[in-house]
């Protein structure tokens, strides 16, 4: 285990799957490292139990008898409910990947896995959405141009204008607000909003950097530039002479 269950907060977990012995296995483990633990074997079940138990994260298998684990995903984000899901699942392709990562999903496990990779992949998923520990009492608001991140409220405005983020969009557009007008790279990104690599595969930074355009640059100026070979930076647009536009 990588930590005894005295010294973990007492979280919340709802862990989905079908098959008895893997559920039963989940269960009792995560009991024993420290967390609450509710279940349900059905798609339909675990979103009423996402409503019921207002988790802190959901345990998801992809395959279950009634919904997949990406339409109890897709269901829980058009609901509003932004709780971290974490997929367990057989289906391992790259393009099985992104599309879980796109219904909303912040991680997933490849079965057969291992029980120490889950809880390390748990313990890192509430490390940075922020249900690990108590949010911090003093309050932290970050802005740039017309863009404004509230940590503690977990708000973001652009222009004044209200833009709902998921757990990993609001951790990442935070990093690039805190390196403002600083250029980071791939590698820095999967270390600060991840906590650990990807798999190797930066893809994924790739990947959220288009969510995040889609719903903080479809307000004029662009904020979020690509430095070719380097990385991403959060600016102000530059005129042909390269100077930032005020």
């Amino acid at each position: 285990m990588t930590q005894r269950a005295a010294d973990k907060p007492r979280r919340r977990l709802l862990v989905v799957e079908d098959e008895p012995s893997i559920r039963t296995l989940l269960e009792s483990t995560l009991r024993l490292t420290g967390y609450d633990v509710n279940s349900a074997d059905t798609g339909h079940a675990a979103l009423v139990e996402a409503e019921r138990g207002t988790p802190d994260l959901v345990l998801l298998d992809v395959t279950l008898p009634d919904l997949d684990g990406f339409e109890v995903t897709r269901r829980l984000r058009a609901a509003g409910n932004d709780v971290p899901v974490l997929f367990l699942t057989a289906r391992t392709a790259l393009d099985d990947r992104l599309k879980g990562l796109s219904v909303g999903g912040d991680d997933y496990v490849p079965k057969p896995f291992s029980i120490e990779e889950v809880l390390l992949r748990i313990e890192a998923i509430l490390r940075r959405t922020g249900a690990a520990l108590p949010p911090p009492p003093t309050e932290r608001v970050l802005s740039y141009a017309d863009l404004e991140l509230d940590e503690n409220a977990h708000d973001v405005h652009r222009a004044g204008v209200y833009i709902p983020l998921s757990p990993t969009e609001f951790k990442l557009l935070g990093y690039l607000m805190e390196n403002a007008t600083r250029v980071v790279s791939k590698v820095q990104i999967l270390n600060h909003v991840w906590s650990y690599d990807f798999a190797g595969d930066a893809r994924i930074v790739e990947t959220y950097i288009k969510y995040l355009r889609k719903k903080i640059d479809h307000i004029d100026p662009p904020l979020i530039h690509t430095v070719r070979g380097v990385g991403y930076c959060l600016r102000l647009p530059r005129d042909r002479s390269g100077t930032v536009d005020q």
